[in-house]
């Protein structure tokens, strides 16, 4: 494909509230065997894309231990391949990477020694299925400077200051472009995904470095809005954004809807991740298991109603998990009552306990030793 990757995967919000204390957003684990930068990444890879770059830099490291090997994804070759960029300290720099703008400039080297005409720019915490062949096609006939991927949201209930929204004209060229306002008459935003030359790219970097301007969209896209042609492409499919606790769980629990997970796991082009050499799901006498996820390596005694279980989870005698999600590796207690929360990873219930959500998702994070049950 005549174009490169780069997927932005350093950012955190305070909205995602305890999930990112220990990882970056983008390493958040989905629909049970998943993370969310697997779907970003898979679609690189189904679109033929051979040349990717990662750019993480808040809690890096969970991140960067899951894509420690490119070969899950088809990137392990000697053309192109996985590039997993973290903030470096240099002669020239000694900082963070101070917004996604600033993520790119400070890799400028990597776009300037690629030879692929066309970038395209994605962020890692999305789950959508993407040809962007196809998008880079439509930017192509259009002679687009600027290609801006987006949707219409459904849900009425979504916060339009999550996200950039757009009007486009009867051509589908953006005339406004609006970063997370707080009030606005349009559901169209933009989902961050982006095809731009990269010689144009470069440029705009480099004058935005020259004049300390760091956010992409504020100081690209809407600062050059007016002097470039820059056009929207529409995803018609399933688009959801994980970057708050309540749009994490209603993304967990749309895999639990049959048409969700065929079109993610049974119709081509499928989506990859690593793989843990865990056994199959075990069901012990007492299980009961009604419209849920259990993931390899998990061990069930009891009632499990609406819930996505990730891997290796341990699930005590007469217990109720309802609407819930059971993150990797935790251990749950006899006669643990869970419901409408999220269980942090590693974590120890203690027997008899009760965790519920009852104004809302509540985020459950216990350390207890298990041994000492």
């Amino acid at each position: 494909m005549k174009s490169i990757g780069i997927i932005l995967a350093g950012g955190n919000n305070n909205r995602i509230g305890r999930l990112s204390d220990k990882r970056a957003i983008a390493a958040l684990p989905v629909a049970g065997s998943y993370r969310a930068i697997d779907f970003t990444l898979s679609n690189m890879s189904n679109s033929r894309v051979s040349k990717v770059a990662v750019l993480p830099q808040f809690n890096a490291r969970s991140l960067n231990e899951h894509l420690s090997s490119s070969k899950w994804w088809d990137f392990g070759r000697k053309q192109g391949g996985l590039y997993v960029f973290t903030p470096t300290v240099t002669k020239n720099n000694n900082s963070w990477y101070q917004g996604t703008a600033d993520a790119l400039y400070q890799n400028i080297d990597f776009l300037k020694k690629s030879h692929e005409p066309y970038v395209i720019i994605a962020t890692g915490d999305g789950v959508y299925k993407m040809d962007y062949g196809k998008v880079l096609e439509a930017h192509i006939a259009k002679n687009a400077d600027i290609t801006v991927v987006y949707t219409t949201l459904k849900d009425t209930d979504d916060d339009l200051t999550r996200f950039g929204v757009l009007k486009l004209d009867e051509n589908e060229r953006i005339t406004e472009f609006e970063e997370k306002p707080m009030v606005s008459s349009s559901n169209t935003i933009s989902t961050g995904i982006y095809i731009i030359r990269r010689r144009q790219l470069i440029e705009m970097l480099e004058r935005s470095g020259q004049e300390d301007r760091w956010d992409f969209v504020t100081d690209i896209l809407i600062r050059y809005k007016n002097m470039k042609r820059i056009y929207g492409y529409k995803m018609e499919d399933y688009w959801s954004n994980i970057a708050t606790v309540d749009s994490y769980y209603n993304t967990n629990m749309d895999f639990l809807k049959p048409e969700v997970r065929n079109y993610f796991f049974r119709e081509t082009p499928h989506i990859y991740s690593k793989v843990d050499d865990y056994p199959p799901a075990k069901y012990n006498a007492g299980s009961d298991v009604k419209n849920s996820l259990i993931s390899s390596g998990c061990i069930i005694n009891s009632k499990i109603e609406n819930s996505v279980l990730f891997k290796n989870v341990f699930v005590g005698k007469n217990c109720v998990i309802k609407n819930s999600i059971i993150l990797n590796d935790v251990y749950i207690g006899d006669n643990t009552h869970i419901e409408n929360c999220i269980v942090e990873s590693r974590g120890t219930l203690k027997a008899n306990t009760y965790y519920c959500g009852d104004d809302g998702v509540k985020v459950v994070l216990e350390r207890n030793d298990r041994y000492a049950l």
